[in-house]
């Protein structure tokens, strides 16, 4: 897959906000501090098409980005300590709500800090998905944080601690450029099976 120009399109605090797309949309989520704009900014060749932080939980709506074949939804980050219990709620009602309404996502990238076990948040999002029958694929960020040698083994323990086979997870490095390839190809295989339902669809 080749990207064109992205673009941001526009932002949702609540479901009336949320967007339907004619184009599959990919949810990109993950904790606070996960990456998720830079994992954005890599795709899109682009800076400051989502705006980075070192302020963890600085993402607080639903981020929409046009990538021509795509859309990317990035869901505010989970986890965050730092924030009030009635923040935490709004952030939780707004994720449960994406879920919940059919036609605002077709997949889902999480991302999870390959330096780190999964936590019980990320484990939360999965049962989101699951429930939601939603198909993700883990995308394992920061992997230039750590020894080539050791990435593999990363992998393998995010998997098993996750319960996914580790040709689900694909170690990202938006420092390095690490990864790209593999995730572009996944959102090949993503558009192409969104067609496939689009055409079952017209024919029933």
């Amino acid at each position: 897959m080749k990207i064109g120009e992205a673009k941001f399109l526009c932002s949702a605090a609540d479901a009336r906000g949320f967007l339907y797309p004619d184009k599959p949309a990919v949810a990109v989520c993950g904790r606070s501090n996960v990456g998720k704009s830079s994992f954005i900014n890599m795709l899109a060749e682009r800076k400051k098409l989502a705006r980075t932080s070192g302020d963890p939980g600085r993402t607080r709506l639903v981020n929409y980005f046009d990538f021509g074949s795509f859309l990317f939804a990035d869901l505010p980050g989970y986890g965050f300590a730092r924030v009030s219990a009635a923040e935490k709620q709004k952030w939780a009602r707004l994720l449960e709500d994406f879920f919940a309404h059919e036609g605002t996502v077709f997949y889902a990238f999480v991302l999870v800090d390959i330096r780190h076990e999964p936590t019980e948040d990320d484990r939360t999002m999965l049962g989101y998905l699951h429930a939601a029958r939603i198909p993700f694929t883990l995308i394992a960020t920061k992997a230039d944080k750590l020894a080539k040698t050791r990435v593999r083994e990363a992998v393998r323990r995010l998997a098993a601690g996750l319960k996914v086979g580790e040709g689900d997870v694909i170690a990202v490095s938006a420092e390095t450029r690490q990864g790209k390839e593999a995730v572009l190809s996944a959102l090949d295989a993503i558009c192409e099976r969104y067609a496939h339902r689009e055409e079952e669809i017209a024919e029933e």
